[in-house]
C-alpha cells in the first residue's frame, strides 16, 4: 500500500503551505502528489512548481479536464512536464461534467466514453513518436480536415523527444461503464470515493484490468478522539458533491451512492440540497457511508480499518494534508504494512 498526498484545486488562494507539506510528505516516504483542477486553478502549474522543490515524490493530476485542452496540448504539457521532474509524472484525465464542460468550457457535452478513448489513444502516439500525427476520429482529427478548414493541415510529430515513452494515465471515472473503459485502456483508476467494505460495486468492472493496473483512491484521513467529530468534514464534502455537483437527474456522484445501497439517502440529500437546505442535507449523510470511504478516528480504529484497504484492489490511499504530526502518524501506520 502506497501513500500520496493530494492537494485538489485551489480555493481563492494558493495553499501557504504548499511547497514545506509537500517536501515533508517526500521526507516521509510518501510515493506521489497530487494536484487538480476545477474552473480555478490548474492541474499542472503547481506540480511543475513543486517539480523543481523535490527529487522523488512522483507528481500526479487528479484531473486534468479533457475539455480544457486538446489531446495534443496536454501530452505537450505532459512531456515537458515529465522532463522537468525527471520522469515523475502521472498523468491523470477526466471528462468533468456538463455543467463545468457547458458551462466553464463552453463545449457540448457529449458521448464521453468515445471522446476519452480517442484523447489517450491520441496521448500514446504522441509520446511513443514512432511517426507524425494522423488521427480520423469523431470527435479528434489530426491534420484537422472540418468546417473552416484551409486544407493545409499536415500530420507532425513532436519536436521534443519524450522522456518516457509510455507515461502512466490514469482516468477519473464513476460509472460503470466509464470504470469498465478505464479497465481497459488506463493504466490506473481514480475513484472520488471508494469504499473497501463494498467492494462488489466495481469488481466486474475491474475484472478486465491488465497486471500492473493501479487504482489511487481518496481515503479521507483523521486522527482524532472523537470518530463522529471527524466524519463531519467528510459529510461536508459528500453533502457538497452528492447534493450540488451535478444537476438533478444528471449527477454522476448522486447515482454512484445510490448504487452503493443509499439510494434513498441519496435522492433525499440532492433534493435538501437544492432546496437550500444544506445543513439537512450534509445530517442526511449516513455515518456508515462516510466512514467507509475513510479512515477516521484514533489510530489504533484507524490501523484496523486499513486492513480493509489492504484487502481491495486500491494500491495508493491519498489524503489531504494535514499537520504534521498526523502526516507522521499515517505515514508510519501505512508503510508499517
Amino acid at each position: 500500500m502506497k501513500l500520496g498526498l493530494i492537494w485538489g484545486y485551489w480555493g481563492a488562494l494558493p495553499p501557504a503551505n504548499l511547497v514545506e507539506t509537500t517536501k515533508l510528505a517526500e521526507d516521509l516516504g510518501f510515493d506521489s502528489v497530487w494536484s487538480a483542477e476545477a474552473w480555478g486553478s490548474d492541474a499542472f502549474g503547481p506540480l511543475a512548481y513543486l517539480a523543481g522543490q523535490t527529487s522523488r515524490i512522483k507528481l500526479g493530476t487528479s484531473v486534468v479536464q479533457l475539455s480544457a485542452r486538446t489531446p495534443t496540448a496536454t501530452a505537450m504539457h505532459a512531456i515537458t512536464l515529465d522532463h522537468l521532474s525527471n520522469g515523475r509524472l502521472i498523468l491523470g484525465l477526466g471528462v468533468s461534467g456538463p455543467q463545468v464542460v457547458e458551462g466553464w468550457y463552453g463545449q457540448p457535452y457529449r458521448k464521453p466514453l468515445a471522446r476519452t478513448r480517442e484523447y489517450v489513444e491520441i496521448i500514446r502516439r504522441v509520446l511513443a513518436r514512432d511517426e507524425p500525427l494522423s488521427f480520423d476520429g469523431e470527435f479528434y482529427q489530426h491534420p484537422y480536415h472540418g468546417p473552416g478548414s484551409m486544407g493545409l493541415g499536415k500530420p507532425l510529430k513532436a519536436i521534443t523527444h519524450p522522456l518516457r515513452r509510455e507515461i502512466p494515465i490514469f482516468l477519473g471515472a464513476e460509472g460503470p461503464k466509464n470504470v469498465a473503459q478505464t479497465a481497459e485502456i488506463a493504466d490506473g483508476w481514480l475513484p472520488l470515493y471508494y469504499s473497501p467494505f463494498r467492494q462488489e460495486v466495481y469488481a466486474d468492472q475491474l475484472a478486465a484490468a491488465k497486471e500492473g493496473f493501479e487504482v489511487a483512491a481518496m481515503a479521507n484521513i483523521s486522527v482524532c478522539d472523537n470518530v463522529a467529530d471527524g466524519l463531519l468534514p467528510v459529510k461536508m464534502m459528500l453533502g457538497f458533491y452528492i447534493g450540488g455537483m451535478g444537476a438533478k437527474g444528471k449527477n454522476f456522484h448522486t447515482d454512484l451512492m445510490a448504487r452503493m445501497g443509499f439510494e434513498e439517502e441519496a435522492f433525499r440529500i440532492q433534493d435538501l440540497f437544492f432546496e437550500g437546505r444544506r445543513d439537512e442535507a450534509v445530517a442526511l449523510v449516513p455515518d456508515e457511508f462516510a466512514d467507509e470511504i475513510s479512515l477516521v478516528g484514533p489510530i489504533g480504529r484507524i490501523r484496523e480499518r486499513l486492513a480493509a484497504w489492504r484487502d481491495s484492489p486500491v494500491t495508493t490511499l491519498l489524503m489531504y494534508p494535514s499537520s504534521p504530526d498526523q502526516m507522521r502518524l499515517i505515514a508510519d501506520v501505512v508503510n508499517d504494512g
